[in-house]
């Protein structure tokens, strides 16, 4: 039985795991870089030892060093949290070889997971919709062109070895698709020595939903209800609620049993997400699966009632799941805000430094997963997350006015943050009735509004005549930048948008 774990992780992901080390009776190993020395996971820990320089290379992505300290402090399983090494099948392969229990699924199942063309072949064979494309790679523009005709355009010519959206190309015809090919052929074998490309159909106006799924040792299988995380930036989640506008409880247990069937297809041990794409006629596209716990867990607590840690932690240990799929029951609303630390008006940049003073929300139904403190920093060389924001009410309007609430109670000084966009997200009546997509932020002009709700707020906690004045200068006519949060503290300064 697990006795000590080390969180192969920091923020406040590592803060989580902690957390549930101590309500589990279980002693924890925090690992620091040198950025990381006065972080709070290093305090909470039973033990915390440092591991490298502050690049990821060398401190949390650092394999060996990681199983060194585990071996040394006497850990028996190591949590990777998510990010880093958490994906990584050469990792879970390490821990393995080294009698280490490596909290999340198998080296096998991670790489085959990682694989999206295995794991697209594997979901075929399994029955469950993949978007229409190649079965493989196309190394022949005749061939990419039969794909495109049989699919209809317009199609994406996609790179293997892309990712976050790069290698992508939308092509609406077969010139472009002809063009298109040689050119990324060309690219691809300049950089990887082979062509590598994958056509697929170019869907339009989609919803990304996802599912939780665990699995245990003993084949056990369930799903813990849907997600919706239409609302993204750059590929990059924003705003996650369960359960879905979209999704109602037929549609529910239909996908769910395909999500049972996708997790049996791979193998599939611990927690995971199997992630979708809905078409506005309700068809469901399987993309990938998640091998890992997500970003956005606490929704799905919050819904079910369930620790999904402690859940993993028992899954690990070899127990069995402790409910059945008709034991589990979708209570409430839950929504998520990533609090980031960006500048949301110069194209998300990252915005890092110290934090000086921080308040941080509370009250029923109210939760922050955060590793801030006041004097803590926001460094620049990991993600720009510093916190998660969730609420929880009987309905899903009751969860959305809690998460107004605590947005404005959420200040954070020193950085920029992406509390105000949220603000006029949830704020938004396309929001409210449920009509999200993965390009709201575009398709809505968010951005513009966002803008507009600034100068609002600026004349209400401005002298009216000095707020004209402000208006009409070039000084707003860029863009309002107040500070973090909710109250205006001006900078001084104000950037071209």
């Amino acid at each position: 039985m697990i006795e000590k774990i080390l969180i192969a992780n920091r923020g406040e992901i590592a803060i989580r795991v902690i957390k549930a080390c101590k309500t589990y009776g279980l002693k924890s190993v925090a690992v620091y870089s040198d950025e990381d020395v006065n972080s709070r996971h290093t305090k909470m820990a039973s033990e915390a030892y440092h591991i490298g320089a502050a690049p990821p290379s060398q401190s949390y992505l650092n394999m060996e060093k990681i199983i060194e300290i585990a071996l040394n402090s006497g850990a028996d399983a190591i949590h990777p949290g998510y990010g880093f090494l958490s994906e990584n099948p050469d990792f879970a392969d390490l821990c393995e070889k080294k009698k280490l229990n490596f909290i999340g699924p198998n080296s096998k199942s991670l790489r085959l997971c990682g694989d999206k063309m295995l794991c697209k072949d594997a979901m075929i064979k399994a029955k469950v919709p993949t978007v229409p494309g190649s079965p493989g790679i196309v190394e022949e523009v005749e061939k990419a062109l039969d794909i495109a005709h049989q699919i209809g355009y317009p199609v994406l010519l996609k790179s293997v070895f892309g990712g976050g959206g790069r290698g992508i190309r939308l092509v609406n015809n077969e010139k472009e698709l002809r063009e298109a090919f040689e050119m990324a052929s060309g690219e691809s074998k300049a950089a990887f020595g082979k062509s590598a490309l994958l056509v697929e159909k170019f869907l339009p106006k989609i919803r990304h939903i996802e599912y939780q799924l665990f699995r245990d040792k003993h084949g056990n299988t369930v799903h813990i209800f849907e997600r919706e995380c239409s609302i993204q930036r750059r590929h990059q989640k924003l705003i996650e609620m369960s359960p879905s506008p979209a999704v109602d409880q037929k549609t529910r247990d239909e996908i769910g049993q395909l999500v049972i069937n996708a997790a049996i297809a791979v193998d599939y041990t611990n927690a995971g997400t199997a992630e979708f794409l809905r078409l506005d006629d309700g068809t469901f596209y399987f993309i990938e699966i998640n091998a890992r716990l997500q970003v956005e867990h606490p929704v799905t607590e919050l819904v079910s009632g369930l620790d999904l840690v402690k859940l993993q932690i028992d899954i690990a240990n070899g127990k069995e799941i402790p409910f059945k799929q008709k034991d589990l029951k979708l209570k409430g609303c839950a929504i998520e805000c990533r609090i980031n630390a960006e500048d949301t008006f110069l194209d998300f940049a990252p915005s890092t430094g110290p934090v000086p003073d921080v308040n941080i929300p509370s009250g029923p139904g109210v939760r922050v997963d955060t590793y801030l403190y006041p004097g803590c920093t926001v460094s620049p060389y990991y993600d720009s997350l510093m916190a998660k924001l969730v609420t929880w009410g009987e309905t899903f309007e009751e969860s959305r006015q809690k998460m107004l609430a605590a947005l404005s109670d959420f200040y954070i000084e020193g950085v920029e943050t992406s509390i105000p966009l949220y603000k006029t997200i949830l704020d938004s009546n396309e929001f409210i009735k449920g009509d999200l997509s993965t390009d709201f932020l575009e398709r809505f002009k968010i951005l513009d509004r966002l803008r507009d709700d600034i100068k609002k707020e600026v004349l209400k906690k401005t002298d009216a005549a000095l707020a004209a004045a402000l208006i009409h200068s070039e000084f707003l006519k860029s863009r309002v930048k107040p500070h973090s949060g909710s109250n205006i503290r001006w900078k001084g300064q104000l950037d071209k948008s």
